[in-house]
């Protein structure tokens, strides 16, 4: 799928702003796939639908993640991590996107996973760091990824887990296991 097509897609679920955001994750997912050895087209496919199920309705969801199977302990948590799993199935079944790697990084962007692939960490990175974010912290997670990928995305996840405990908010598991095996399995 070109991605004139992808983008046609994608802009039909999406708000404005948000697709402003997808252009944004698409453009700095390419720049760090070409930086860091992962296959730029397959970035650009990723990115691009990254948010794919972004507004679709929770009861929508909901009823995939209970129909497909998915993790239960999702429902638990904040429904803003749905999308994410839920995108990658309906980028599959509606899309026709079969590629393994590129459904992986759209299902694993919001809370990461231990073992994550190049592809998942460059997506989840983009995500965090695209032109159109503005929030504490950011700048210094860019920085990190012109250098080194694992420090940058380490910085992001633990970012997003003060964040969320200083909201007074649950953190999702996998988040947890993310930055643990993050921190344990990195290399100086």
């Amino acid at each position: 799928m070109n991605r004139e097509t992808a983008l046609a897609i994608v802009k039909e679920k999406l708000t404005e702003h948000r697709y402003l955001h997808t252009v944004g994750v698409m453009e700095t997912a390419i720049k760090l796939a070409e930086k860091y050895g992962a296959d730029s087209k397959k970035a650009e496919l990723a990115a691009i639908f990254h948010d794919y199920a972004k507004f679709r309705p929770k009861e929508e969801m909901r009823g995939v993640i209970i129909k497909e199977g998915m993790p239960a302990e999702l429902l638990d948590y904040n429904s803003e991590l749905w999308h994410a799993p839920v995108g990658a199935f309906l980028a599959e079944k509606e899309a026709g996107i079969h590629d393994k790697e590129v459904l992986d990084a759209i299902r694993y962007h919001t809370s990461g996973r231990p073992g994550m692939a190049l592809l998942e960490k460059i997506i989840y990175l983009a995500d965090y760091i695209e032109p159109g974010r503005h929030f504490p912290g950011v700048d210094e997670v860019r920085d990190l990824a012109q250098t080194n990928l694992n420090k940058a995305l380490i910085k992001s996840v633990q970012n997003t887990i003060m964040f969320l405990m200083k909201k007074g908010q649950p953190v999702f598991p996998a988040s947890f296991e993310t930055y643990n095996d993050l921190v344990m399995n990195k290399e100086d």
